[in-house]
């Protein structure tokens, strides 16, 4: 039993493109119910909860009716604008139904690096968790490019880490579309074992991430494996676990042994 875990208090939870979308990119819409449930649930239940979400180029494209996740950069902050009201306005109707009071907050790099917009920053996620309020935090894709040096995070992997660095959270719990980490690529060699726990984020360890699992993510394990070293500097434990039944959230926080564990 993972009672570090079951004792953790405040929950980052990044839910990743892969495990809000249907394969064709276009938004899952029990998965979010599912989600808006399971984590006013978790606040209840006295704990504090954070979600960092994916899911606005998804959101942008099925209004606009495109198929194929943008490359142009003009294009994809286009589609990310669009889809980041339409995301919210889906998580306003499902955390509504259960009177969970939400609020948007959008990050660039340069909010951590400058010491007045940190603090400023740590003070509204204080307040919106002393309010009971689940933040809902994605990076403003509309302004952060590669090419505004400092600015872009460049994924919500790391997004989320350093979310828990800022608001100083227990755990940090990645769901993705793989179980966890495993000693090889599991869609390619059917003895692939899934690694339980990890002590110490080893080049070894380094070397078993692999790419993006979804054509319409930008992470991969490798991704999750720096948000877990970023976290782990802070104090934060990380779990990385699947996506595709979000009620593993629950069995997650009750210390049940399901993904891997990257303990701080």
């Amino acid at each position: 039993m993972r009672e570090k875990i079951k004792n953790a208090k405040r929950i980052i939870v990044k839910i990743g493109t892969s495990s809000l979308t249907h394969d064709n990119g276009k938004v899952n819409l029990n998965k979010m119910e599912k989600l808006a449930r399971v984590l006013t649930d978790i606040n209840n239940s006295g704990r504090e909860v954070i979600l960092v979400s994916s899911g606005a180029i998804g959101a942008g494209m099925q209004r606009i009716g495109r198929n194929k996740r943008p490359e142009e950069l003009p294009l994809k902050q286009a589609t990310a604008a669009i889809g980041q009201a339409i995301l919210m306005q889906m998580y306003q109707k499902f955390f509504g139904e259960y009177n969970q009071v939400i609020a948007q907050i959008l990050l660039t790099k340069d909010v951590v690096e400058d010491e007045i917009k940190k603090v400023n920053a740590k003070n509204t996620f204080k307040t919106l968790l002393d309010l009971g309020v689940i933040p809902i935090i994605n990076e403003n894709d509309c302004i952060s490019t590669t090419q505004i040096e400092g600015y872009r995070f460049g994924d919500n992997d790391t997004l989320s880490a350093t979310v828990a660095q800022l608001v100083e959270a227990d755990v940090l719990i990645l769901l993705t579309d793989i179980d966890g980490l495993y000693t090889d690529n599991p869609k390619e060699n059917s003895d692939a074992v899934l690694i339980q726990e990890v002590r110490e984020i080893t080049s070894e360890i380094e070397a078993l991430a692999g790419g993006s699992g979804s054509k319409f993510g930008t992470g991969g394990m490798a991704t999750k494996i720096i948000a877990a070293k970023i976290a782990k500097e802070w104090g934060a434990d990380t779990i990385v676990a699947s996506g595709e039944n979000i009620e593993i959230l629950t069995e997650l926080l009750e210390g049940k042994e399901i993904g891997t564990w990257f303990i701080a």
